[in-house]
């Protein structure tokens, strides 16, 4: 065994910086029919668009690729294909269950009909046309920097996230004929990190603000959440407004109805709420409401709810808000689903039509759906075997519509 693998090993068994839970492998391996993308130049205006579709990235070091499921009625889950996305996969140091450490690393656009997906491992992004549940027209353009873990989306504005070295973001414009490079929109994040960072010391996401105004970064161990307003060229401001994050290890984002910012903050497994001013500079709303589980990471809204992957104990914890946005956990245990067997080392989370939760387990391979029911509980209803698990790498990033 290598150095590097030992040393992953003892960090899965302790999940260190962020907390404890030991995670249980359960390998499951099911074929996949697999569609080839197209070697293709930039995608014509899609035709049409995702439906009733999840989509996960595999993230495979060999090539990556991007696993597609049709979404029934009822939310269960049946394979459709997979597609290669021209690019490698990605493994950031000592990851304990996920090689991305980052939320946000496959979207979909709806005003577009594209998926986008990083690849970490040659520095590019992906971009498909989707119609229904199937992928065409594949471009693939450089993202300008090392170690692409995350993306976003608002009207033709495309931002990607660079984690390695000292981190930075690049725009894009979305144009007829694909993907276009947005010219003096590169902007440093100013970290110290390796060309592949350390899990803990990489930025967790980038993220619009729902007016488009602000371009969101958080950095984990750097404990801070940087701002860059936006302005009307599509340009973010020369330096960041950086903010002192109310708890520790911030990592994903997410949005209330108001436009408030929730922060899923991984060392204490706590929520932070925020008003984002227009100038950058955040107003605590709500700090640091705990959920009693170990490592929350990801973070997504469901209509009325919120739901937050905890990776140290593979559960999911929901929330509910009030009119003045305080946040509340949806039950005294901080637990709406339980893990089982098959949903081990819980990542990324996407929602469909505000009714589905679909989960990502890292260390099972597999992906979990659930039904929203009327106070928040959760309700399992699908599972989906045979995705890449963690091991030298692992699957990260999930999309659904």
């Amino acid at each position: 065994m290598s150095r590097h693998n030992k040393r992953r090993s003892k960090l899965r068994k302790r999940l260190t910086l962020f907390g404890g839970g030991a995670v249980t492998v359960a390998l499951a391996v099911v074929a996949v029919n697999v569609a080839s993308a197209a070697q293709v130049s930039p995608a014509p205006r899609a035709a049409s668009k995702a439906d009733h579709a999840v989509f996960v990235q595999g993230n495979e070091l060999a090539g990556n690729t991007i696993h597609v499921f049709r979404r029934g009625d009822d939310g269960k889950l049946t394979a459709a294909g997979k597609y290669a996305t021209g690019g490698k996969g990605g493994d950031q140091t000592d990851a304990p269950t996920d090689s991305l450490a980052s939320q946000g690393s496959l979207v979909y656009d709806d005003r577009s009909g594209r998926l986008l997906a990083v690849n970490a491992g040659s520095g590019t992004l992906t971009s498909f046309a989707v119609q229904g549940q199937k992928l065409t027209g594949r471009q693939t353009v450089s993202t300008r920097g090392d170690f692409p873990s995350a993306v976003t989306v608002s009207g033709d504005l495309v931002y990607v996230m660079n984690a390695g070295g000292a981190g930075s973001v690049q725009g894009f414009r979305i144009t007829s004929k694909g993907l276009k490079p947005l010219s003096g929109s590169y902007r440093s994040l100013g970290l110290k990190n390796e060309k592949v960072p350390l899990f803990s010391s990489s930025p967790g996401q980038v993220a619009f603000t729902p007016d488009g105004r602000n371009l969101v970064v958080t950095t984990k161990s750097a404990n801070t959440i940087e701002v860059f307003p936006v302005g009307r060229d599509g340009r973010p401001a020369d330096k960041a407004v950086v903010n002192r994050s109310a708890g520790m290890v911030p990592f994903a984002v997410a949005f209330d109805k108001s436009g408030r910012m929730l922060v899923a903050e991984a060392a204490n497994s706590t929520v932070s709420t925020y008003k984002v001013r227009h100038d950058g500079e955040l107003k605590t709303v709500q700090a640091s409401l705990p959920n009693g589980q170990n490592v929350l990471c990801w973070l997504e809204r469901a209509g009325d709810f919120f739901y937050g992957g905890n990776t140290g104990n593979s559960t999911v914890s929901g929330y509910r808000q009030d009119a003045h946005g305080r946040l509340a956990l949806t039950n005294e245990a901080g637990i709406a689903a339980a893990p089982s067997a098959m949903s081990q080392g819980v990542i990324d989370i996407a929602v469909a039509d505000d009714k589905f939760v679909y989960v990502q387990n890292a260390t099972s391979g597999t992906v979990d759906g659930f039904r929203v029911g009327r106070t928040g509980a959760l309700t399992r209803i699908t599972t989906v075997t045979g995705l890449p698990s963690f091991a030298a790498s692992g699957m990260e990033g999930i999309a659904a519509v």
